[in-house]
């Protein structure tokens, strides 16, 4: 079976090398949206199919499997996606300094006959207390600006420790993506 990730993000690339060796990537590129929404798990799966369904409609598609993949901080029931600026980055690190959240990352595969498998994965996360200094310096190195929750588990120095799946927080839950392609690769040629 041949396969798309319909990701740009490096990180995702790098985790779905180790389960499928050749793939193309062709991220999506529509907006998200996702208004009604019960649980932050029931959102990422909504967003994950909706990029894996842009591209699965790419004439470049036809006869491939489509991955697409997306993921959430929440802490307090607040979900926090992609930081709008470095304002918005500092006000979502301070937040987050010192305490517990949770990533979620939904994934939905499409197989070359239409067919779905989709499920999401959830990880807490304990964060290091942060200084303003470590904070600013941080946010002025860039990395931020393009992760949810405005920090990148890789990083290092920011998370004290997880309980979950360390590649769910980077952006692609290995084991759930293994379960999900065996399914698809059964039932869905």
């Amino acid at each position: 079976m041949e396969w798309i990730l319909a990701s740009a993000s490096p990180r995702r690339k790098q985790l779905f090398k180790r389960i499928v060796r050749r793939f193309e990537v062709i991220p999506a590129k529509g907006e998200e949206k996702a208004e009604d929404w019960e649980s932050p798990s029931e959102l990422v799966m909504t967003l994950a199919e909706q990029k894996a369904r842009e591209v699965s409609l790419l004439p470049e598609a036809k006869g491939k499997a489509v991955l697409g993949s997306d993921t959430v901080v929440v802490y307090n029931g607040e979900v926090l996606g992609k930081p709008k600026d470095e304002a918005d980055a500092k006000r979502m690190l301070t937040m987050l300094s010192g305490k517990a959240h949770q990533v979620y990352t939904g994934v939905c595969i499409i197989a070359p006959n239409g067919m779905r498998a989709k499920g999401a994965q959830s990880t807490d996360v304990y964060f290091c207390k942060l200084t303003d200094e470590k904070i600013d310096k941080y946010i002025a190195s860039g990395s931020p600006m393009d992760k949810a929750g405005a920090y990148g588990i890789q990083d290092g120095g920011i998370v004290r420790r997880i309980r979950g799946s360390y590649s769910n927080v980077v952006g692609l839950p290995c084991r759930l993506v293994r379960k999900l392609k065996k399914h698809v690769e059964k039932v869905g040629q």
